[in-house]
């Protein structure tokens, strides 16, 4: 069978079939009279049909009148099947080809050969089938000698069998051609059936490969498209969701409005009718107001979760996978925020870039980054923190800090100039009160078509003089920082110096020496190279730097770089076209001072890669025994230490202390309605006894009619509820809310395995919430409103609510009794038995106490009703007695007595005049104290008070304040869970270090085993 092996190869099909994809090709096997298979091709245009028998008959004459032989027919037939499959697999129709066949017939023999010929002298090969005898009649690539053929003279019956072939190639059958035995003398060439069998077994398998490397890509680039409509349909789905939770917020709060401005005018129609109270109204308004803040709040969760949900779905969209750049720079930050605890050593390779100030370590830097991503300045130290660079392959130039979903994109002016601000920003965030470098690390990752894949880090320029301005100090902590890096043994240490100053004026060489001696891991970077040529003199210097000759430091290799022409604003394409040009036209270079091989920042970034990526290779696998050690050692010393207790590090920990807390506060709606409202009567109460008792009650008391007593308390106590009290209930209210959490929080039992771990962090939080925490203002104008109507309520309705007045009354005087007995025992000493049982003695001023006492008591058992205040003859008669009595007590001391002797007196009248007025609630007349017992009206008002402010605050607190407290607290406990550097102070204690440590090696291992694998597979 004849096949264009070349161009069925290029197609990646059988040669042997040479079947068109395109076209419905297939094949059938034809028997000829001597057992001889052959296979013939034909596409989907047509095919021959069988035309075996009609070649039998005419064959005696075809060969007569053609002058051919049988054999020589059949090959031209043969070789026309074949050529014309191959013209159909490559766009052009066989029928062209048998056009040819029939104007060879119908004009000379000659034609016929030349067709014959034609296909013949084509790359064709003839593969039998596999176990035939290889008897091909042209050796394989090589044209077939022309056939010299007489022209015989043709008769009709010749021209009539020239017709029926030319319609049987016209028909679209597949013709079937029995050949006879080939006669032909075996070729030179000789295929053996064994390479025949295995080119064909080759041929099969790419065939079948490549077939199944499509139909794989085909399906998945199915399965993409079907995932990339599902997710647009989500988001879609999302989207709707959110514009309709957002339109059932807005019809929410419009209801709300429309109701609100009903209960207000409710309210106000409210005020002329007697059947609706305005308290009533008023509990209306504040279970509305709560119905629709438990409504607000669940909608805007949902909301919020929602655009969690959407932000996830687009991240998952767009998620690649990491390079293996960016695992290994991942690995980097992970060590940089370790903070050594246990000694773990950080020998994982980088390049350090180090350099005296303005020598143009950091323009190198940009140049390879291919971006001026730095802050720059003239003469003045930029540079003030390490900036981490791990460059990689991307197709756009882009750049992202560590942790920040911006991207920047470098093609931008724009951009970039905010990229500049950024890392001048993190800079001066990093700074320390007292700092002018920081040793905090900025991690900044590159991407972008044609970067060498690396990680560098620039670190601030080493400097001779502190300048003002600088901290104290700033000299040793920059050369101390590039020592730190400098010490890690795997760290490759790109050495820069100005090549525009004379050589010994430089401070970094030095350093660079005293950490790397040998030079094994040092590369030399001479900039301004175009400046040196101006100025310098001595060619050979240049040389000498180059060939490390110079300098006593060693290193790998030495490279001569232009990083600028002057002005700032050159961009990185102009930078580099000027380099480019300097060297081709360089002095220097054309007398030899520095190789072809050390010039350009496109060869220095050739030599730092190789460096760096064989430093990689030759170190990290050790690096990871390392951690695997550490990681062992830190287990080992959990369980010799805290047996039994689990290991959670600080983040484990902050999320169960916030699960605690947020239960602590859950616990407050849990408190009956009658445990807030006792609580807060009683602290109300210790908040505004002294104003009642003392100022109002005791103020009034001493009136002589009833009438007067009423006006004096309900002007002090209208004066009181306009200016002070609502604001005092309120910080009550306050106050017995805090009161109550920070009680939760320090009596409920703590867990065996924390302890008292989460103490500081829940006083944190109490201290930082009551500083935020400010009640609703509104509750102030409401609760005024409240606290008025309860205290112009004087009519006390049954005689329970009399009966309780009067209890009440009567607790509050038995406790002032003894408080006022108390100031007057400490006035005048020990008493008797005192003296006597505990060996103690009065002073003078307290025997002048004694004396002054029993001298006014007299006045009070001569005149019960005494008034509050001495006369001055009365006060005069009392010294001239007391001196008489050869005591001599000042008037101070008299009036000081006086005070408290006169309060015991009142308060013990007072209270027998309580007890008496039980029986004067229906007869007020039988009273027997001057104001007929409305000093018990008053008790009943404040006790009214009491109760409804504590009542109104109870709902505050519960359906309010409560509510808003959580919300406060839940939203400082996400950014304390954002602020590492809090979490670390509140949380904190060995073992959480040890759990932190753990965690962090456990990390760095994990990750550096992903490194490895994907850094073998790589290579």
């Amino acid at each position: 069978m004849y096949c264009n092996a070349k161009r069925s190869l290029g197609k990646g099909r059988n040669c042997q079939l040479a079947m068109s994809r395109q076209g419905s090709t297939f094949s059938r096997r034809v028997a000829t009279k001597g057992s001889k298979w052959v296979f013939l091709a034909a596409s989907g245009i047509g095919a021959m049909k069988v035309v075996s028998n009609k070649i039998d008959e005419t064959h005696g004459e075809v060969s007569k009148n053609l002058s051919l032989p049988y054999d020589t027919m059949a090959d031209g037939l043969n070789s026309l099947a074949m050529s014309a499959r191959s013209y159909s697999h490559y766009g052009r129709s066989y029928l062209d080809k048998i056009d040819e066949l029939k104007n060879s017939f119908g004009d000379s023999v000659a034609g016929f050969n030349d067709i014959l010929n034609g296909g013949l002298h084509r790359n064709y090969m003839l593969l039998p089938n596999a176990g035939d005898e290889v008897t091909p009649a042209i050796p394989p690539l090589q044209p077939l000698k022309p056939l010299q053929i007489e022209e015989p003279e043709i008769d009709e019956e010749a021209q009539d069998i020239q017709r029926q072939i030319q319609e049987v190639m016209d028909s679209p059958v597949l013709l079937e051609v029995p050949l006879p035995e080939l006669e032909s003398e075996p070729s030179q060439c000789t295929i053996p059936d064994e390479t025949l069998v295995q080119h064909q077994e080759v041929l099969e398998k790419l065939s079948l490969e490549l077939e199944e490397k499509e139909r794989l890509m085909e399906e998945l680039d199915a399965t993409q498209n079907e995932k990339d409509l599902k997710h647009q349909e989500e988001l879609g789905k999302l989207a709707q969701e959110i514009k309709a939770k957002e339109e059932a917020m807005n019809e929410k709060d419009s209801k709300f409005q429309e109701e609100k401005e009903r209960l207000k005018e409710e309210l106000a129609e409210a005020q002329n009718d007697s059947h609706r109270t305005e308290t009533e109204l008023r509990k209306e308004l504040l279970k509305l107001q709560e119905s629709y803040k438990r409504e607000l709040d669940k909608y805007r969760s949902e909301n919020e979760q929602l655009k969690f949900l959407v932000k996830n779905s687009n991240l998952k969209t767009s998620s690649v996978k990491k390079s293996i750049i960016d695992m290994y720079a991942e690995v980097l930050d992970t060590l940089s925020d370790n903070d050594n605890t246990y000694k773990i050593q950080d020998h994982l390779p980088r390049i350090v870039v180090v350099g005296d100030q303005s020598a143009g370590k950091t323009s190198v830097l940009e140049m390879i980054v291919r971006a001026r991503i730095f802050p720059r300045g003239h003469g003045e130290m930029m540079t003030r923190s390490p900036v981490q660079v791990t460059l990689g392959e991307g197709n756009r130039h882009t750049a992202q800090f560590n942790g920040d979903d911006r991207v920047f994109d470098l093609s931008s002016e724009a951009e970039l100039k905010e990229l500049r601000a950024a890392v001048e920003g993190r800079m001066t965030k990093n700074l320390k009160p007292g700092e002018t470098v920081s040793s905090e690390v900025i991690s900044l990752t590159v991407k972008g078509p044609g970067l060498h894949r690396m990680v560098l880090v620039d670190l601030p320029g080493i400097i001779s003089t502190e300048t003002r301005g600088m901290m104290p100090k700033t000299k040793e902590a920059l050369t101390e920082m590039a020592a730190m890096f400098m010490r890690n043994p795997n760290a490759i240490i790109l050495c820069v110096q100005d090549g525009s100053i004379d050589a010994e004026r430089s401070n970094v060489t030095n350093i660079v020496q005293a950490h790397d001696p040998k030079g094994k891991r040092t590369i030399f970077v001479l900039t301004k190279v175009d400046l040196a040529e101006q100025n310098m003199l001595n060619p050979t210097r240049v040389k000498k730097i180059l060939e490390g000759k110079l300098f006593p430091m060693k290193a790998l290799g030495y490279y001569a770089v232009v990083t600028g022409r002057g002005p700032q604003d050159d961009s990185i394409e102009t930078i580099r076209a000027y380099e480019e040009d300097f060297f081709s036209r360089s002095k220097l270079f054309r007398s030899g001072a520095m190789r072809a091989s050390q010039m350009s920042t496109n060869n220095l970034s050739l030599a730092v890669s190789d460096c760096f990526w064989k430093m990689v290779s030759d170190s990290v696998e050790q690096q990871a025994d390392n951690f695997k050690a550490a990681r062992y050692n830190l287990e080992a010393e959990w369980r010799n230490t805290f047996s039994g207790i689990r290991e959670m590090d600080r983040n484990d920990l902050f999320e169960k202390a916030k699960d605690d807390i947020l239960d602590d506060i859950a616990a407050l709606h849990k408190s009956t309605p009658l445990e807030w409202e006792t609580l807060l009567q009683e602290n109300l109460w210790e908040e505004i006894h002294p104003k009642v008792v003392d100022d109002i009650y005791l103020g009034a008391a001493e009136c002589t009619s009833s009438s007067n007593f009423n006006t004096k308390v309900d002007i002090a106590l209208k004066d009181w509820t306009d200016d002070k009290l609502p604001q005092m209930a309120i910080n009550v209210g306050w106050q017995t809310l805090f009161k109550q959490l920070e009680t939760i929080m320090t009596t409920k039992k703590a867990d065996r395995e924390i302890g008292d771990l989460f103490q500081p962090l829940k006083a944190n939080i109490l201290e930082t919430v009551k500083a935020q925490h400010a009640w609703q203002s509104t509750a102030l104008k409401r609760l005024s409103v409240i606290q008025k109507n309860a205290l112009e309520d004087t009519a006390v309705t049954n005689k329970m609510q009399w009966d309780n007045s009067i209890s009440f009354m009567e607790r509050i005087l038995k406790e002032r009794i003894d408080l006022a007995n108390d100031n007057l025992e400490r006035c005048i000493g020990p008493s008797w038995t005192e003296r006597w049982t505990g060996w103690r003695s009065r002073s003078p001023l307290e025997s002048q106490c004694v004396s002054a006492k029993n001298e006014l008591q007299k006045l009070l058992v001569a005149d019960e009703m005494h008034s509050k205040h001495l006369e001055n003859d009365e006060l005069t008669t009392v010294r001239r007695n007391l001196q008489t009595q050869g005591v001599d007590v000042p008037y101070e001391i008299i009036c000081t007595v006086w005070e408290k002797l006169y309060a015991v007196t009142f308060l013990t009248r007072a209270l027998s005049s309580a007890q008496q007025c039980r029986k004067a609630f229906y007869h007020r007349s039988i009273a027997c104290n001057a104001v007929e017992c409305n000093d018990v009206v008053l008790f009943w008002r404040a006790t009214r008070m009491l109760e409804t402010t504590s009542n109104a605050l109870r709902l505050q607190i519960m359906n309010t304040e409560a509510q808003r407290l959580e919300q406060e607290v839940k939203q400082y406990l996400d950014e304390l869970s954002r602020d590492e550097e809090n979490k670390k102070r509140l949380i904190t204690g060995k073992r959480v270090d040890l759990a932190e440590e753990l965690r962090k090696v456990r990390s760095i291992q994990d990750k550096l085993e992903l490194f490895i694998a994907e850094l073998n597979k790589d290579q």
